[in-house]
């Protein structure tokens, strides 16, 4: 039997401006997805995939070789799982070469609407059974920064900035003073981080200037030891990220009232955001209807 395990993650600064080359600030999570490989008589790959409640959210049974579904509950999910092993095979001729059969189980620690990184942890996962590269495996299949794997990997904040076809990864010291008054609150639905690429690559114009100011905010997070400056840092990355996407901050938008930052993390629109109060908010969101909020030190590893 195997197991491999990979950190969600969550980015808090440099969303959208990361695929251009800015600075990012993104820290790993306590919740993550496992993979057990385990060897079976059949000729054949059995997938099951548990939510955080040890339900079964997906399963499925296939041939490998012949890119043969037999069984599943979802046949699109089979056909993007069939794409992700077929590609890890691809950079490594010799997984899976012995024609042995797996039963392979995924699990969860969070919910799939949470977008902590289901399909990262995945990606993570299949390339540490393939001993492959999982950059490459990620940007075959799903496409994307790179930042969510260097989380997988990193069991510290890192910074994370794309030069050209390097991915520059550098762990680094997070631990604000004030991280009792942050807060991650979910916005009750999961964001498509396509979509939301699509969406800044359709709008953003010339970005030297904002990178330059993005690339200072991050540094200046990782270094600030007040929450009041560490609030500012979130309200300007706000507006700048808000001015190159043509889309209205999330505080204005659904908590205009609220007593403290807050700033969007990821594609805008739903995920997590993240709060910077003095007050304790979890009343205040929840009576706004948003019930997840968690501490900052129940959420990064």
């Amino acid at each position: 039997m195997k197991q491999f395990f990979s950190n969600g993650k969550l980015l808090i600064s440099g969303e959208y401006v990361v695929l251009d080359e800015a600075v990012s600030l993104a820290v790993p999570t306590k919740y993550g997805q496992s993979l057990i490989v385990e060897n079976i008589g059949e000729p054949k790959i059995i997938w099951q995939s548990l939510d955080e409640k040890g339900i079964i959210w997906f399963e499925t049974e296939f041939k490998l070789k012949e890119d043969e579904i037999l069984n599943s509950n979802d046949d699109e999910i089979s056909k993007r799982l069939l794409q992700i092993l077929n590609t890890a095979k691809k950079l490594n001729p010799d997984f899976l070469k012995d024609g042995l059969a797996y039963k392979v189980t995924t699990k969860l620690d969070f919910p799939k609407n949470w977008g902590l990184g289901t399909s990262s942890t995945l990606i993570n996962n299949v390339a540490n059974w393939a001993q492959t590269d999982a950059y490459v495996l990620l940007e075959e299949t799903f496409g994307g920064s790179g930042y969510d794997i260097a989380c997988a990997q990193n069991n510290s904040a890192i910074t994370y900035k794309l030069n050209g076809d390097l991915k520059e990864v550098l762990p680094v010291k997070f631990n604000p003073k004030f991280k009792e008054d942050l807060y991650f609150v979910h916005l009750n639905k999961k964001q498509n981080s396509r979509d939301g690429i699509k969406h800044y690559c359709e709008h953003k114009g010339d970005l030297l200037a904002s990178i330059k100011e993005v690339n200072r905010i991050s540094q200046e997070m990782i270094d600030c030891v007040s929450l009041e400056a560490f609030q500012k840092l979130m309200e300007t990355h706000e507006a700048i990220i808000a001015e190159i996407t043509k889309q209205t901050p999330v505080k204005e938008k659904l908590f205009s009232d609220f007593k403290g930052a807050i700033k969007s993390l990821g594609a805008w629109g739903g995920d997590f955001v993240l709060a910077a109060s003095n007050q304790n908010p979890v009343a205040y969101f929840k009576a706004k209807g948003f019930d997840t909020v968690i501490p900052y030190q129940d959420m990064v590893l």
